[in-house]
């Protein structure tokens, strides 16, 4: 029986699984590395770094499944969508990476939206103009750092970086492609105007081919560290998020996923591309068949970190002496305060916010506190606002997209059972956890599976999908749900004056 390699390299960690054809797991790695942020809306990280983690996890995932490599069919990838590196003439990284979560453009971004139609742009490309996307990037560097501009020979992202130490060639996915904002996703190609507008050359981006585009060989110095042979075939894959649709079997019609861990989305599998008249959501390519529609938050775990980083020591250090995970203890704290926290509503917007309101300024608020109010509210409400979020871009895409009969659900958050309840109790519907905890890279191996014809088709992926849990709403909480998410969108929406005004002060002081 042949198998293949997912390798997933995603915002925080990498993660590589050997999967063998019927879909059973042989072998799981995984490595975290770090994210700098010396600076308020700065978000960086090494390309090297990442790069030597890929190489570590799929060698340790060879070696753990112990197999002849005539046995490995190929490896797929799975990658962050919207990273961005300027590289010179040689492949080298001018700096560090920027990621998704650098929103230091916006001020470029809010020019675009001002000078140039916003609406057409995210109709071409399937992208809202946001800091988030490397459109925005690209006009930032060249007006803030010309010289390093002008000394880029391409702008890549972090996939396209590995590929080219794998392969010695250039070469990019259209999912990767269609989440940079410069991709033309109705012709299927770089957007012409928006390349002129950049300054940008057609060799200064990859040539863009399938998600399903058998490649190779591999450079021999890589496949010796991998333990496999330079013709093992590499399948270009997709990005990490809609390989986490596949990857929890949400394919077909009336299903849709909800995935939350450093941040959070919310997607549907479409047969075409597809925008929202409101602008509210994003779409990205997943094959030529394929393309998933939805919306993704910046605040998921990493809003959860904050509450538990902030005010949590006690907790963090009784953990460690008796070997327990943080988070559960605080999940139990949470778990003994009412539905709703007392009133208590936190709107989650710590690094500015994606999806479906696109507004980078926005900041974290704490709204309805008073004396009763403790610790555990803090906590249960943090859970709540990222729920709240979700819920957000779910409403949203039911609109665009039809009435979802099915929710899956993904990411580290379904280690908790009293979060996974509160998004049921959130959203009103039921709510269904895979057992298949690795979305992505378990995506990136259907989807390679699909190129090498192991597969006929990705929505084969059903036949290997069981449902571990299902969530059923409490209507009570749901009506208690229904009344607090209404006061949070007005909030929100009362508070635009405001955001603009401390994000602007924010920016100014910490460049003092």
């Amino acid at each position: 029986m042949q198998v293949i390699i997912g390798v997933d390299i995603g915002t925080t960690g990498c993660r590589a699984a050997v999967y063998r054809e019927d879909g059973v797991a042989l072998a799981n790695q995984s490595l975290e590395y770090p994210l700098y942020t010396p600076q308020a809306a700065w978000a960086e990280q090494d390309p090297d770094e990442i790069f030597q983690a890929v190489l570590t996890v799929t060698a340790r995932a060879v070696q753990q499944a112990a197999l002849p490599p005539k046995t490995i069919a190929g490896l797929c990838f799975s990658s962050v969508f919207h990273s961005f590196i300027p590289v010179d003439k040689d492949g080298a990284p001018l700096g560090r990476m920027l990621t998704w979560a650098d929103s230091r453009s916006q001020s470029y971004t809010e020019e675009l939206k001002r000078h140039h139609d916003a609406q057409a742009i995210y109709e071409r490309t399937g992208c809202p103009l946001h800091p988030m996307y490397p459109l925005s990037k690209v006009l930032w560097l060249r007006h803030e750092r010309p010289d390093l501009f002008r000394r880029a020979a391409r702008f890549i992202s972090i996939k396209e970086y590995i590929l080219y130490r794998f392969l010695g060639k250039y070469v990019v996915d259209r999912s990767i492609a269609s989440g940079t904002g410069l991709y033309n996703i109705h012709d299927r190609c770089w957007d012409g105007e928006l390349m002129e507008l950049l300054g940008l050359t057609e060799d200064q981006l990859s040539p863009v081919a399938a998600t399903t585009s058998v490649e190779g060989p591999l450079l021999p110095a890589i496949a010796d560290r991998l333990g496999i042979s330079p013709a093992t075939p590499v399948v270009l894959g997709a990005g990490d998020g809609v390989l986490s649709s596949v990857g929890s079997g949400a394919v077909l019609p009336g299903q849709l996923t909800a995935m939350i861990g450093t941040s959070g989305a919310v997607r549907v599998v479409t047969d075409k591309p597809a925008v929202d008249p409101k602008g509210r959501t994003w779409c990205y390519n997943l094959t030529d068949e394929y393309w998933v529609l939805g919306g993704a938050i910046n605040n998921g775990g990493i809003a959860f970190r904050w509450a538990r980083d902030k005010f949590a020591a006690t907790e963090q250090f009784v953990a460690e002496k008796l070997s327990l995970d943080p988070y559960e203890i605080l999940s139990r704290y949470a778990e003994q305060k009412p539905a709703g926290s007392d009133g208590l509503i936190m709107l989650p917007f710590f690094t500015g916010e994606r999806a479906p309101y696109w507004n980078a300024n926005a900041r974290g608020v704490l709204f309805g506190l008073n004396l009763n109010h403790g610790k555990r509210h803090l906590i249960r409400a943090t859970l709540e606002g990222i729920c709240y979020r979700m819920y957000s871009i779910f409403t949203a895409l039911e609109e665009v997209a039809g009435r979802a009969e099915e929710i899956r659900v993904s990411g580290s958050f379904t280690r908790s059972r009293l979060w996974v309840q509160i998004m049921a109790d959130v959203f009103g519907r039921p709510i269904s956890v895979p057992g298949e905890p690795e979305g992505s890279a378990f995506g990136a191996a259907i989807l390679g599976m699909t190129a090498l014809g192991i597969l006929g088709n990705i929505k084969e992926v059903t036949k290997f999908i069981n449902i571990k849990e299902q969530y059923l709403p409490n209507e009570r909480h749901h009506e208690r749900y229904q009344r607090l998410y209404a006061i949070y969108e007005r909030i929100y929406w009362n508070l635009q004056k405001e955001f603009e005004e401390i994000a602007r002060i924010q920016r100014e002081w910490a460049e003092e």
